[in-house]
């Protein structure tokens, strides 16, 4: 029987069970998971919200497949325009590994009000650094640090990216460290 488990990552956390860098905080050092026991898909050490996990390989690949929605609640640099959330949705050209790519059209909005998520530990910047945002990305694919790269291509950092929501799983009410144990993933 394979097991699944759903995790609210927090943030300083890398999102797997070893590192040969000793100072790196992972997953595997602070939660107990069973042998054979893998991320879905990976979120940075600067990320938190919505990791899966399984000890079912297929089901990894399922999930990381294209055909799965992954939303992210994004805090920005600024107050987004118009123009820079329409490039979002039609796709905007990133650096993926030295080469150019074009990320596939997803969805984005401005969220009319802040999100109900703890605030981080460690504060992001001081209010006198100007306006920030947050907006909602949907994406179907997952390069590496895509959401922040996005972001930044549209002339918007990412000050702080949540991910609450892999296909029909959500976040909902996990604390950041909570882990909870699911008979199976709704995607």
């Amino acid at each position: 029987m394979h097991r699944h488990f759903m995790l609210h990552k927090p943030d300083g956390y890398m999102s797997q069970f070893v590192c040969e860098l000793k100072k790196k905080k992972v997953l595997g050092d602070f939660f107990d998971f069973p042998p054979g026991t893998m991320s879905i898909g990976r979120l940075d050490e600067d990320s938190e919200g919505l990791l899966l996990l399984t000890t079912d390989g297929m089901m990894s690949e399922n999930i990381r497949s294209k055909k799965v929605e992954k939303e992210y609640y994004v805090l920005l640099d600024g107050i987004i325009t118009n123009d820079a959330l329409e490039k979002l949705c039609n796709g905007v050209e990133i650096g993926i590994h030295n080469q150019k790519y074009i990320t596939l059209p997803c969805k984005a909005f401005v969220l009319d009000i802040e999100p109900d998520i703890a605030p981080r530990k460690k504060r992001i910047r001081d209010n006198r650094h100007g306006p920030v945002q947050w907006i909602s990305i949907t994406i179907s694919e997952g390069k590496y640090r895509q959401v922040r790269k996005m972001t930044a291509a549209v002339g918007f950092p990412t000050l702080r990216l949540v991910r609450v929501r892999i296909a029909n799983m959500h976040l909902n009410n996990l604390k950041a460290g909570e882990v909870i144990e699911v008979e199976k993933f709704d995607y």
